[in-house]
């Protein structure tokens, strides 16, 4: 790329805004369902259904576009829950455009998501997510998210090429919009201790188990197994996962003993 070329790129970059809003009309339900395939690659079967969205948005969960200009570009899709007698929102789908992605989208729809639960009196989102894709989960630590259950195939296996035929293990995400933790997140302060800390228990992940599972299917299933029976021990034991620790070869998960805080 030339210098001239570059310095357009970054002008285009700059000017580009992101606005950040709630949906509600079947044409922008429409469009989250063409954002949902082109991320996701998925057949019919697995494409959460333009009904869901309606629902979500009449039954006090969310649906959350970006926009760049008129155009949306990623979208946020939450479920409202109850657990016992307190209220919490299930965050079931959060999906950004590829060339939009590392712009700071994924943390403005997330941003605004808390804001507008805690105008309703909600102190409470959750989301599930793979711990295998290090991206994901780097970003939700430095939410302020925790995670402290795991669910075996929560989802079967899908048609996604992302999933790549292997079971969907989720880590589920619990956020506490209100938490001494969350607050000093979002004011990009790290939550938590120095990943050389002793306290920590530590899950490895190859960095390299994206391109493993595209190319030796029974190795990613010998790895996920192992990842599997690791988060099973420890969280069962009253540990959280709380952070991730990455370098060039692998990713740590940090693990500490957790008590309610």
């Amino acid at each position: 790329m030339t210098t001239g070329a570059k310095n357009a790129k970054q002008v285009e970059e700059k000017a580009l805004e992101i606005a950040v809003r709630s949906c509600s009309s079947l044409s922008e339900f429409a469009t989250c369902i063409e954002i949902e395939r082109a991320v996701w690659g998925s057949a019919d079967v697995d494409v959460v259904p333009l009904p869901l969205f309606v629902v979500a948005a009449e039954t006090g969960g969310q649906v959350v576009g970006a926009f760049a200009g008129d155009r949306m570009i990623g979208f946020t899709l939450a479920i409202a829950g109850m657990r016992g007698r307190r209220p919490f929102l299930h965050s079931h789908m959060t999906a950004v455009l590829r060339p939009f992605r590392n712009r700071g989208t994924g943390r403005k729809l997330k941003f605004f998501q808390r804001e507008e639960a805690l105008a309703r009196g909600i102190d409470l989102i959750e989301w599930t997510f793979d711990p295998l894709e290090i991206r994901n989960a780097h970003f939700n630590f430095r939410l302020g998210a925790i995670a402290r259950r795991f669910i075996p195939n929560m989802y079967g296996i899908t048609t996604s090429p992302l999933h790549g035929r292997l079971p969907t293990d989720r880590l589920v995400a619990e956020w506490p919009l209100r938490s001494a933790r969350v607050r000093r997140a979002l004011a990009d302060k790290r939550p938590g201790t120095s990943p050389r800390s002793k306290k920590f228990v530590r899950i490895r992940i190859p960095a390299d188990f994206a391109k493993t599972r595209g190319t030796n299917p029974e190795e990613a299933t010998r790895l996920q197994a192992e990842a599997r029976q690791e988060f099973e021990h420890w969280l069962a034991r009253g540990y959280a996962a709380t952070g991730i620790h990455r370098t060039d070869e692998a990713a740590e998960y940090l693990l500490e003993p957790w008590a309610e805080k």
